[in-house]
């Protein structure tokens, strides 16, 4: 008989814990449904808001807050004088089904401060997916967090239940874990990454020859990085970013602004709240390396090695190559057309087409859903743009700024108004 005072009080804790983790947003996954409880196909999964205004939820909780571990960034490190709470298998599997039932959420993410060790742990994490899949036919989606050292056979295990599987990185560099988790070393989160890799990898192609294969962490496998709590620059960041993407088949690297919560030496002060646009900026320059085919070299450099909080990066590439510019839209190559500011890759697509038929214009750019507050500045229809070759550089930025905050009108007038 559960207790549901109890568990109500353990489920206040371990949601409260796991708010930290900012790496359970859309899903990606395809795990259709043939009978059974839930379909993370028919939508996806994600804890925020779709585009047409749906909220879809995940249950987001840790199994326990108990750690063997003292990472000074974490609020549920060892020395932490914190109220504990675990979970058991079953306690988690009823509340997933339950909850699932009440159709307060979609799927599961599911984390764990280390009991023992890392299998121990890890079997308890796999266990529960493998209860939900097996015993309880469900088809929703799961997201597991790996643990640090968790043997090659407890990962191929997880591999098999769970939709995505993710293990953070945590600090951006060796030396800024070293600093605040000693007891902790990028080659422990290496080591698993590279085995949930090469099964994807092989998956692929076993998929290619046998009709029925077991599907490996279909959605893929993703990871997280604390920002602000040591000093690395958003170069290096991003740098360490673009190097899981090319190299761990890395599905979503996650950025976390640092939570200030004790006093440290080897911390930021308590007062020194990372700014949510730094956090922002970090997830667009993650996108244009993703999608528009920009290099973390070419975002920033050594001369600037922190993204601009004022303007988006593609913005701020644009107002510091200016040679670049203005773009014929009627004529540039799409590799140059994704670099515009205001244009997204699907008006390119869109751009890409239309021009075949016709000479296109602003009016035709702004119906196709170019951000032409921003794009105007950067394009040309004719052959020539006189107002981007007359302005200062300073000046320039401020008209730009300017006329993003209001509606377009002719940029010669604005040229204009500077005499």
């Amino acid at each position: 008989m559960m207790n549901f005072d109890r568990i109500k009080e353990k489920l206040e804790i371990l949601a409260d814990a796991a708010k930290y983790d900012v790496s359970c947003s859309s899903s990606g996954g395809n795990r259709k449904n043939k009978g059974g409880l839930g379909n993370s196909h028919v939508s996806g999964i994600c804890h925020s808001y779709t585009e047409d205004g749906r909220c879809i939820s995940l249950l987001k909780i840790l199994l326990t807050n108990h750690c063997i571990y003292d990472c000074a960034y974490c609020v549920s490190r060892k020395s932490n004088d914190i109220k504990r709470a675990a979970f058991t298998v079953d306690e988690v599997v009823d509340l997933t089904i339950n909850f699932y039932r009440r159709n307060y959420i979609e799927g599961l993410f599911l984390s764990s401060g280390i009991f023992k060790d890392a299998d121990f742990t890890m079997e308890r994490l796999v266990r529960i997916a493998k209860k939900l899949r097996q015993e309880h036919n469900f088809h929703g989606y799961i997201h597991l967090k790996t643990i640090p050292g968790t043997s090659d056979e407890l990962m191929k295990e997880a591999g098999l239940y769970a939709d995505r599987l993710s293990i953070n990185l945590e600090i951006p560099t060796e030396s800024g874990l070293k600093l605040l988790a000693p007891e902790k070393s990028h080659e422990q989160m290496t080591k698993p990454m590279t085995f949930i890799k090469n099964e994807l990898v092989l998956y692929k192609e076993e998929k290619k020859i046998f009709r029925k294969v077991p599907k490996f962490a279909p959605a893929g496998q993703s990871t997280q990085m604390i920002v602000g709590a040591t000093d690395e620059t958003d170069l290096k960041i991003i740098k360490v970013a673009d190097h899981f993407y090319q190299n761990y088949n890395m599905k979503r690297v996650y950025y976390s602004g640092y939570v200030p919560m004790i006093e440290d030496s080897r911390l930021p002060s308590v007062f020194s709240q990372v700014p949510m646009q730094r956090e922002n900026r970090l997830y667009q320059a993650d996108w244009l390396m993703r999608f528009y085919g920009f290099d973390a070299n070419e975002i920033l450099d050594q001369k600037n090695p922190f993204l601009d909080l004022e303007v988006d990066p593609k913005l701020a590439w644009a107002l510091r190559n200016r040679e670049k510019f203005p773009v014929n839209i009627n004529t540039a190559p799409k590799e140059m057309l994704l670099r515009i500011p205001g244009v997204g890759v699907t008006s390119v697509l869109k751009i890409l087409q239309a021009r075949k038929f016709q000479k296109l214009n602003l009016g035709h750019l702004k119906k196709m859903g170019v951000a032409t507050n921003r794009a105007k500045y950067f394009i040309e229809f004719e052959s020539e743009n006189i107002f981007n070759r007359l302005i200062d550089e300073q000046n320039f930025r401020q008209i730009v700024l300017n006329g993003m905050k209001s509606k377009w009108q002719n940029p010669f007038s604005e040229q204009l108004s500077l005499f």
